[in-house]
């Protein structure tokens, strides 16, 4: 059964190289959200068990939607892919439930690696 999972970047290049950085075997059915809201929605919605998320973007960034994710309880594992790579970015977004944080621009190598130590290969 494919896991739902959620690309939320307000860059529609940034939402593509994600969904090309995929392993080719990893069987998923994605969602793309544009902006916060829109991706706290389709995690309300189910359709973020997987999450890949943005911090900087409109409507609402990428530490509100790990706010409302936290303080919800919602069933969302959530990497954030960030450029923004400052070690208090990257506590904060652990200390809200975020697994891990992988630095933009993303690579097939590196997000292979961040899935295959949390067994979600």
């Amino acid at each position: 059964m494919a896991i739902p999972l959620l690309i939320c970047d307000d860059s529609n290049m940034a939402r593509k190289q994600v969904a090309r950085s995929l392993p080719d075997n990893w069987d998923v059915d994605i969602t793309f959200a544009t902006n916060g809201v829109e991706g706290l929605s389709a995690i309300r919605e189910g359709k973020g068990e997987m999450t890949f998320l943005d911090l900087t973007m409109p409507e609402m960034d990428g530490y509100g939607v790990l706010e409302h994710v936290y303080n919800e309880g919602l069933n969302a594992m959530i990497i954030v892919i960030s450029g923004d790579i400052q070690p208090e970015a990257r506590e904060r977004v652990k200390n809200l439930g975020a697994i891990d944080f992988i630095k933009k621009p993303i690579n097939k190598e590196k997000l292979a690696d961040v899935l295959n130590a949390y067994g979600l290969m």
